[in-house]
């Protein structure tokens, strides 16, 4: 074993960088099986290294940290914390501890930070979003589908294009912003603050015209959230749902019932939209591709978030007016499917509803039943239900 815990013959940092020149979007480590990666959506073992053994997991880890989030491993028994390898990537990194040994997870944070183009985030749509002087921006999606990396997109179209004072706030801090026309501070819970409603309150006493929380996780921070947008601030976040209406419910869902009211128009008057991602695997060559919801907050959605009965129908007003740019899932599917992009069987793994799925592709083939009925029914059947 070397020094830093790699298997002999290979140092820590030449492993990794064999890991993200394979395009690894992430990288397992723990004792008692050879190192993973995940490419493309898939768990890949690393060929030709050893089972790892506990002592090696634990130097690893311990090598990456700071003294101090050494000290916190050992209270907490977990961490979360960014880690550079000059020259190969930066890692937002999560060790644990299981049966008794340490195990490690790092998630390749790219160094530059790409384009609405190159996310496949709808340019018109997403800029004038960013472009907003106040209001809630919200990223949606499970763990994996590039939530991060689309809030740090719009971060640097705000700071390549506005005098802007951007305050984030990030468990942890994962790309790195450079101050170009605004500029950015950067904050990280644990290291440059406590938590994420001390460190919002506090935000607001340093002059931000836009603040990014990393995440809403609990009533507390989205009450914070909700006052900021509601007080002349462009507020950007993210929340771990699948699509618009989960995540309006998702939102009230925080409060007390005798809360959800005033909730519901604190809500309905700050929200500006909501991107709500996946990525699945492309059926034209390697890599993923990028499905997306898009919710723009139009006074007939403002409507449906302020009345729970209604809520319900903000979908079909989705659907209705995609001359803003909105669209459902299931369509932006269809999308994808018919231009060759994804496969069948991954859209209907994906969808909302299968059979409006099925129905959308028939119409949009002039009528033409594009695949069998028994085909269809295989596919939808092993797709099993949509988390939510």
């Amino acid at each position: 074993m070397t020094d830093d815990g790699a298997p002999r013959g290979m140092r820590m940092a030449d492993l990794l960088k064999n890991m993200v020149a394979r395009g690894a979007s992430d990288i397992h480590l723990q004792a008692g099986a050879a190192p993973h990666m995940r490419i493309d959506g898939d768990l890949v073992t690393y060929e030709g290294v050893p089972p790892l053994v506990p002592a090696q997991t634990e130097q690893i880890a311990l090598a990456m940290m700071t003294d101090g989030q050494r000290e916190l491993f050992r209270h907490r028994h977990e961490l979360d914390f960014a880690f550079t390898i000059p020259s190969v990537a930066r890692f937002r990194c999560n060790v644990f501890r299981q049966r008794g040994s340490v195990g490690v997870v790092m998630r390749v944070v790219a160094d530059a930070i790409p384009s609405f183009e190159a996310l496949g985030l709808p340019v018109g749509v997403v800029s004038e979003l960013a472009s907003q002087p106040r209001g809630l921006v919200l990223v949606t999606g499970p763990t994996g589908s590039g939530k991060s990396t689309s809030l740090a997109a719009i971060v640097d179209f705000v700071n390549r294009r506005f005098p802007k004072n951007v305050v984030t706030i990030e468990d942890p801090i994962e790309f790195l912003h450079k101050n170009q026309q605004s500029l950015v501070v950067q904050r990280e819970i644990g290291l440059d603050t406590a938590d994420f409603v001390d460190a919002l309150k506090y935000a607001m006493r340093q002059d931000p015209d836009v603040i990014m929380l990393g995440e809403m996780r609990d009533k507390a921070t989205v009450e914070a959230a909700l006052t900021a947008a509601q007080t002349g601030h462009l507020v950007l976040s993210t929340l771990h749902t699948l699509d618009a209406i989960r995540t309006v419910n998702r939102i009230i869902d925080f409060f007390p019932p005798h809360e959800r009211l005033q909730v519901r128009i604190l809500l309905a008057e700050s929200l500006l939209g909501i991107l709500s991602q996946r990525l699945l695997p492309r059926a034209d060559g390697p890599g993923r591709t990028l499905a997306l919801e898009i919710l723009i907050n139009t006074p007939l959605i403002r409507d449906y978030i302020k009345d729970a009965d209604k809520t319900m129908m903000i979908k079909d007003a989705i659907m209705q007016d995609n001359l803003r740019g909105m669209h459902t899932f299931d369509q932006h599917l269809v999308d994808l499917y018919l231009d060759g992009a994804i496969a069948l069987e991954d859209a209907v793994y994906t969808a909302t509803s299968p059979h409006e799925l099925r129905l959308m592709i028939t119409q949009r083939s002039g009528g033409r039943d594009v695949v069998n009925d028994v085909e269809y029914e295989q596919i939808a059947m092993r797709r099993g239900p949509v988390a939510g």
